[in-house]
C-alpha cells in the first residue's frame, strides 16, 4: 500500500510577509529607474540626501533578506511535504539552475534593456539561485546543522569582508562585458540556509508560531540595538551624531547591504519576524491582497521590470527625448540630463504598477493552482 504523503496547508502568513515585500520591493525599482536623481545620488548619503528619499530606500532593504530568508523556509516544507530527499535535491538543483538562467537572461535584459548585455549583474535571484543548489547538494546534513553554519556566517563573516565571494566585486568576463557582483553568495547562502532550518516554526501551531515570531523578532531588534549603541562590531559604517536627532536615527540605522552586515541581518530580519507575527492576526481584504502576490512571487518579480521599464520609455518620450538619445548599459537607457521624475511622482507610480500587476497575479495564481499537477514548468514560476 502506498504510503500516505502528509498534508501541510499553505501558511497564508508566509504569503502574506512574502507579498508585502513584492509592493515594497517595487518601490525601490520605481526609484531605480525613474526618480531624477537616481543615477547621481546615494539615497542613503546623509551627506547629500533627505529624510523622505533615506527613508524610502531603507525601508526597501527589508526585501532581500526576506526573500531569501522565507525561501529558505519554503525549501523546508515542501521536503516535508514530500516526504523524498532525492526528489527534493532534483528539484532544488534544477530550479537554482533555472534560476541563475532567469537572472542573466531575462532578469538583466528587465533592468537594462541592453541588448549587448554589457553589464550582467548577479543579484537576488541569482543568490537565491545559487543558494538552492548549495541546499540541494546539502540536504541530507541535518536542518539544525545548516542552521547552525548559516548563524555562524552571519555573525562572523564581517571579520574578513574580503573572503572571495564575501563582498561585492566587478568581473570584466569578455570583451564588452561586465559581471557585477551585487549580492555576494557566502552571506546570502547564509540566510537561505538559516530560514530553512527555520522552517519548521511554521509548521507548529498557530499559538506556538506567533509566540516565536514575536519573541525572534524582538531578540533580533534588542541585539541589534546594543550592537549598534556600543558602535563597535557587526557593520563597518559605525554611527555618528549628526545636525539633527533626525538625522542622528538615520545615522543609527544606516547599516550595510553590500554585503549585508550582521547588524543589518539583525534590523531587517527582525523586523520581518515582526510582520510575520503581524500578519498571523491578519484577516480580510488587506491579507488577500498582500498573499496574492506572494503566492507567484518569481512571477511577479520578472513582470514587474518590464512595465516600470515601459514606463520610464513613455516619460522620456513625453520629456521630448527621442530613441536615438536613450543611453543603455548603465543607464537603462535614460539620456543625459535631467530626466525623471520627482519622488512624489515615484510614489504615484509605484502605486500604479502595484495595482496594474494585482489582477494579472491573480489570475496566474489561480491558473497554477489549477494546473500545477498537468504542467510540471509551473512548479519553476
Amino acid at each position: 500500500m502506498e504510503t500516505q504523503k502528509p498534508a501541510f496547508p499553505r501558511i497564508n502568513s508566509l504569503d502574506a510577509v512574502r507579498g508585502m515585500v513584492m509592493v515594497i520591493m517595487a518601490l525601490d525599482h520605481v526609484r531605480d529607474l525613474l526618480h531624477v536623481g537616481s543615477l547621481t545620488d546615494d539615497p542613503t548619503n546623509l551627506d547629500t540626501t533627505t529624510a523622505a528619499l533615506f527613508l524610502t530606500r531603507w525601508v526597501t532593504h527589508i526585501c532581500a533578506p526576506t526573500f531569501v530568508f522565507l525561501s529558505g523556509a519554503s525549501a523546508y516544507l515542501s521536503l516535508q511535504r514530500n516526504q523524498d530527499i532525492r526528489a527534493g535535491r532534483r528539484f532544488l538543483i534544477s530550479r537554482g539552475i533555472w534560476l541563475l538562467v532567469l537572472e542573466f537572461t531575462v532578469v538583466n535584459f528587465g533592468i537594462w534593456f541592453d541588448m549587448r548585455f554589457s553589464i550582467l549583474l548577479f543579484e537576488v535571484i541569482a543568490a537565491i539561485g545559487l543558494g538552492f543548489i548549495v541546499l540541494g547538494l546539502l540536504l541530507s546534513v541535518r536542518p539544525a546543522t545548516l542552521g547552525i553554519i548559516g548563524i555562524a556566517v552571519i555573525c562572523l563573516h564581517n571579520l574578513y569582508p574580503f573572503f572571495p565571494l564575501s563582498a561585492p566585486g566587478v568581473i570584466p568576463i569578455g570583451q564588452g562585458t561586465t559581471l557585477v557582483i551585487g549580492y555576494p553568495p557566502i552571506p546570502w547562502i547564509a540566510l537561505l540556509l538559516t530560514g530553512y532550518c527555520c522552517g519548521g516554526f511554521f509548521m507548529q501551531s498557530l499559538s506556538d508560531r506567533k509566540r516565536w515570531f514575536l519573541f525572534i523578532g524582538v531578540a533580533c531588534l534588542a541585539v541589534f540595538t546594543l550592537l549598534r549603541w556600543i558602535n563597535l562590531y557587526g557593520d563597518p559604517q559605525p554611527w555618528t551624531p549628526q545636525a539633527t536627532g533626525l538625522f542622528t536615527f538615520l545615522s543609527f540605522i544606516n547599516v550595510t547591504k553590500y554585503p549585508p552586515s550582521l547588524l543589518f541581518d539583525l534590523l531587517f530580519l527582525g523586523l520581518m519576524f515582526l510582520f510575520l507575527f503581524a500578519a498571523e492576526r491578519l484577516e480580510g481584504r488587506v491579507s488577500s491582497v498582500f498573499t496574492t502576490y506572494g503566492r507567484v512571487p518569481l512571477f511577479y518579480f520578472l513582470l514587474h521590470f518590464y512595465i516600470i521599464h515601459t514606463i520610464l520609455f513613455i516619460v522620456l518620450f513625453l520629456q521630448g527625448y527621442s530613441p536615438s538619445e536613450f543611453e543603455f548599459g548603465s543607464r537603462f537607457g535614460r539620456p543625459q540630463g535631467d530626466n525623471g521624475l520627482k519622488l512624489w511622482v515615484i510614489y504615484l507610480v509605484w502605486i500604479g504598477v502595484v495595482l496594474v500587476l494585482y489582477p494579472i497575479c491573480k489570475w496566474y495564481g489561480r491558473y497554477k493552482a489549477h494546473n500545477q499537477g498537468n504542467i510540471r514548468w509551473l512548479r519553476f514560476l
